[in-house]
């Protein structure tokens, strides 16, 4: 029998995911990391992208998230996302808008727009674009 986990997937508006998995992976800050059943206590500030909660060999859950962090404790963790939407929820049409928008607002060069802001919109879209292609690959 397969050893599982408790996950919890939560961000400021509702719970997303609350269930066992076998694994789960997640963007942390300083590399993807993946933690299964009894996995040492874990606290890590989490990057914008894919969250996978893996069921079984034949079922898989994929969210995104703008951001956060990962609580894990040996038979428990908690994504405490930001803003966290499932995957197959992501407007795609809306990511490529968001894109191209950011783009163009980077390549005025007039200096009358907020940089750091126009590089977050473009690396949000470019993540939850990522995020869609990964879940096509996947067949999910």
């Amino acid at each position: 029998m397969v050893m599982t986990i408790h996950v919890d997937i939560v961000s400021a508006e509702q719970e997303i995911y609350s269930g066992l998995a076998e694994m789960l992976f997640a963007p942390a800050e300083m590399g993807d990391v993946g933690i299964a059943a009894r996995h040492a206590p874990l606290i890590t500030k989490l990057k914008p992208g894919e969250v996978r909660v893996k069921i079984s060999d034949k079922e898989q859950h994929a969210f995104y998230i703008t951001g956060g962090f990962l609580e894990v404790q040996p038979h428990v963790a908690t994504v405490l996302a930001d803003t966290a939407i499932r995957a197959k929820d992501i407007d795609e049409a809306a990511a490529l808008q968001a894109k191209a928008k950011a783009e163009e607002m980077l390549s005025d060069k007039s200096g009358k727009i907020d940089y750091a802001l126009a590089q977050a919109e473009l690396a949000d879209a470019v993540m939850k674009l990522r995020t869609l292609d990964r879940l096509r690959k996947r067949g999910a």
